[in-house]
């Protein structure tokens, strides 16, 4: 660090900590604590470390910040603004108000600078790790000799919550197995959580030891309230050596300057309150009368990161443009790869399946996942220790190596709730697109992170297999029955549940196509007939997430019989039966309610029209939901209760997952 004025420091410092006060006593709202405490380490981190350039938040080869404590958010919109990003001084003393964009946690894409989406503790973590995966995959993929383009580092700020949350841990014990050298954690330990003292629930884990058995360096700081000198030379020790990720544990005091409350909670999630922040603007030599007072002196320090980040990007720009002329072929799918977009004929080994041999949806989808990775060099992905049952390897291709970015295979172990985290900061940090694997009934493990990728637009794609009662012997603790009820009830998450292995194909095709947000592929366990399409509409349909496969011959349908997934099979039989009994019933394929809920009014109604009330809807799953596809009149032929350990197609039949019952269904309809 370079010698810095000890005053000027201090004032840079303690503009950090009121604008932050400031701002959460005008919303009357927020957590004043943290940023108080962490501020010292935090302009030292942004002053003197992080490589980012504020005039262009994108700028691919910056260092990546996450602030996983994402109550402190004012923290780091107070960074952001005095470093000289896309934040005004009006945008602070809008914090937590309609419109804002500073909001009371930090949010992906709404403000710039922000990295992740941050605030159920410990996610930022997990994303860090994941940023830093993905900065290691494109070092390995676009680095040549001489040519270096990806070089960066990933931070993170934890807090003492961040650090009893089991997905830090998760994320943290595979940072240290792969070995992630360019990973630096922050540990903000004040001591100090929502309720009280951190001793009520965190007195005898030592957590050094605890991330030394990971693997990780650890560094501490005694004084981070005061000593920026320590910080700094612990960040630097951290930086130097690349052999492991970094731990620096930072002891700080919770809500520091403020005389009554500093060290407690209640400097944690409320407002000091007027008198509080006054009294603490004087013990930080404020001028009490003042509200977001930015000194001249201050502002002016801190904006030199604008001239040092257009020199690093500039510098980067330099050496790019000789590594285009270099490697114009890779240059161009550097490119290309940080759009996202798709190679040309991505899509053209997506095998077609004959209706010869019945096949498991899970493998079906593997053999695409295949074909579409090697022609896509920026898909990789990985399971949660499943890939034999999931069917998600990448075939021909290595398991990451977390030092040299080799390998596209990513080996989560038994850490589903990580694993969705990683995906998501894969999905932050751009450059690469991630698929995740498990069984569906332990989605529930990934539900946080799910839900903040739907929350972020982010494209990460969810296998997740053994979809229903027919995963039979393992029982109802493995057989998922609220779970795409649950999932459907996520916003911008779109759930497909192929019928068969051509469908699957589909799916995998509209889910790469796809860049809104997040994609979850529900596959079967068991194998399923290849739907011979001759007579059938074509499986290509999927794209509108729901059709008319198959239409009655002779006449008019009184019917329709609605089904997902394995059910569209005895859906068809019935269809038969009905037919026999000169019954004409339609049998539409719904593989996603959420893709056919977005297509035009008019195909809509052409699917299922209104004049066709007499509808039965057929899912091995609970009925939540399906009331919106069939009506006031129709039923549903679902789960009502947990499964059984069973086989599988005992499972079927017992809960009347059968073509007789079907029809036995639809006649009653009619008949009411």
């Amino acid at each position: 660090m370079s010698v810095i004025d000890p005053e000027l420091e201090r004032l840079c410092i303690n503009t950090i900590r009121t604008l932050a006060i400031d701002a959460v006593q005008k919303a009357n709202s927020g957590h004043p604590g943290m940023p108080l405490g962490a501020a010292p380490m935090a302009y030292v981190l942004w002053q003197h470390h992080l490589r980012h350039n504020p005039r262009n938040p994108l700028w691919p080869d910056r260092d990546r910040f996450v602030l996983s404590a994402g109550h402190g958010s004012m923290l780091l919109y107070a960074l952001l603004f005095l470093t000289g990003y896309d934040v005004t001084l009006e945008d602070l003393q809008s914090f937590r108000q309609w419109g804002s964009i500073t909001p009371g946690h930090p949010e992906f894409r709404l403000t710039p600078g922000v990295e992740a989406t941050t605030g159920p503790l410990g996610q930022g973590a997990a994303n860090a790790v994941g940023m830093a995966i993905a900065e290691r995959v494109l070092a390995h993929r676009f680095n040549r000799p001489g040519h270096c383009i990806v070089d960066h580092r990933t931070y993170a700020l934890l807090s003492d919550g961040d650090m009893m949350e089991g997905v830090c841990a998760e994320a943290a014990s595979l940072a240290g197995h792969l070995r992630l050298g360019k990973l630096i954690f922050l540990y903000d330990s004040n001591g100090v959580s929502l309720d009280g003292p951190t001793s009520l629930t965190f007195s005898r884990e030592d957590v050094a030891a605890r991330f030394r058995a990971y693997g990780w360096r650890v560094f501490e700081v005694a004084d981070g309230n005061h000593d920026t000198a320590a910080i700094d030379s612990a960040l630097t020790e951290a930086e130097s050596d690349t052999s492991s990720p970094a731990l620096i544990i930072v002891h700080t005091t919770l809500g520091y300057g403020s005389p009554h409350k500093a060290g407690t909670h209640e400097a944690h999630g409320s407002p000091l309150g007027e008198e509080e922040v006054r009294l603490t603007k004087q013990a930080l030599g404020w001028d009490p009368d003042r509200t977001f007072y930015v000194p001249e002196a201050a502002l002016a320090h801190f904006r030199t990161a604008v001239e040092r980040g257009a020199r690093a990007q500039q510098e980067w720009d330099e050496r790019f443009t000789a590594y285009a002329h270099a490697y114009p072929e890779l240059a161009e799918e550097w490119h290309r790869t940080l759009r996202g977009e798709l190679p040309p004929d991505w899509d053209r080994d997506i095998p077609f399946f004959a209706s010869t041999e019945p096949m498991a949806t899970r493998v079906a989808g593997g053999k695409v996942l295949n074909a579409i990775a090697r022609r896509v060099p920026f898909l990789l992905g990985g399971d949660g220790d499943l890939s034999v049952s999931t069917n998600t390897a990448l075939k021909g291709e290595e398991s990451f190596d977390g030092q040299t970015g080799a390998g596209r295979n990513l080996h989560f172990g038994v850490r589903e709730h990580a694993m969705g985290a990683i995906a998501n900061g894969l999905c932050y940090h751009g450059g690469v697109r991630p698929y995740v694997a498990t069984f569906l009934v332990f989605s529930d493990y990934m539900r946080p992170p799910v839900r903040l990728a739907a929350m972020s637009h982010l494209p990460v794609i969810y296998v997740w297999t053994h979809d229903s009662i027919a995963v039979g012997e393992d029982g109802p603790t493995h057989q998922p029955i609220e779970h795409l009820a649950a999932l459907r009830a996520i916003p911008n998450l779109v759930v497909i549940r192929p019928c068969d292995a051509n469908e699957a194909a589909e799916a995998w095709r509209w889910a790469m196509s796809y860049r809104e947000g997040p994609v979850a592929l529900i596959f079967s366990r068991q194998k399923l007939p290849v739907l011979d399409r001759t007579g059938l509409a074509a499986a290509s349909e999927l794209r509108r997430g729901a059709y008319i496969l198959s239409e009655p011959r002779s006449a008019e349908p009184r019917a329709i019989i609605i089904a997902s997934g394995s059910e569209v099979h005895p859906a068809l039989a019935a269809q038969k039966i009905l037919a026999s009994h000169r019954l004409a019933v339609r049998v539409v394929s719904m593989p996603s309610w959420e893709i056919f809920a977005k297509q035009d009014a008019a195909y809509r109604e052409h699917v299922l029209p209104r004049t066709i009330t007499a509808r039965v809807a057929v899912e091995a799953a609970v009925p939540l939901g399906w009331e919106r596809w069939v009506g006031e009149e129709g039923r549903v032929i679902g789960m009502e209760r947990f499964g059984a350990s069973a086989p599988g197609e005992v499972n079927v039949e017992k809960f009347g997952f059968t073509a007789e019952h079907i029809a036995q269904v639809v006649r009653e309809v009619l008949q009411s």
